[in-house]
């Protein structure tokens, strides 16, 4: 049987979520395997890149971590909009941050690309004597709203890799021509090279 070769996607992925839900902390240990146990909060966004090799597939995630506090809450459409997924992180010992996850979701739903792939993250799976929220509640959730759903632990690294595996799996592969919307581009040559030179 003939293989078409690898196709090289780009994907920017925005990572959204409560302050304290673990958000950088999940980053951090999918882009260089680290935990730091006292992460301090994001301001604004901080950007990741890392690349992962699925099925037919080399997808380079272009990674935007979000700031958590509300004061930041408005520069976050200009992370999702163009974002081919999404992973909404909450902390299972924390019922609140469940609540603003739901919240990301529909906001998402409402003015996100509908295309994308969104993933729930039920973060700190490594505190489950402290749970606030069951698995059930949040898998029950992810179902009706179109999301998949897994525990994860940046602790631990448990399902950390797994989420964004899974993403990547689901990402549409489609040829630039059939997806104008850019939501998700192939690696081509720099076409606009020659008209970024202008003005030195």
């Amino acid at each position: 049987m003939a293989t078409s070769g690898n196709k090289n996607i780009n994907a920017k992925l925005v990572l959204l979520g409560d302050v304290g839900a673990g958000k950088s902390s999940l980053v951090l240990r999918f882009v260089k395997g680290q935990f730091v146990e006292f992460q301090e909060s994001t301001i604004g966004a901080a950007f990741f890149s890392q690349t992962l090799a699925v099925n037919d597939a080399t997808v380079k995630f272009e990674i935007w971590d979000t700031a958590g506090q509300e004061r930041y809450h408005s520069l976050a459409p200009m992370y999702y909009r163009g974002a081919a997924a999404a992973i909404i992180v909450f902390d299972i010992t924390n019922q609140t941050s469940f609540d603003r996850a739901k919240k990301w979701v529909q906001e998402l739903q409402a003015q996100g690309n509908p295309n994308m792939v969104m993933a729930l993250a039920g973060n700190k799976a490594d505190l489950l004597d402290a749970r606030k929220v069951t698995a059930e509640e949040a898998q029950a959730y992810a179902q009706e709203n179109g999301l998949f759903f897994l525990e994860t632990s940046a602790k631990t690294a448990t399902n950390v890799n797994d989420i964004f595996y899974e993403i990547a799996k689901r990402l549409p592969r489609a040829q630039p021509v059939e997806n104008p919307s850019g939501m998700v581009l192939m690696d081509r040559p720099a076409e606009r090279a020659a008209s970024a030179s202008c003005c030195s």
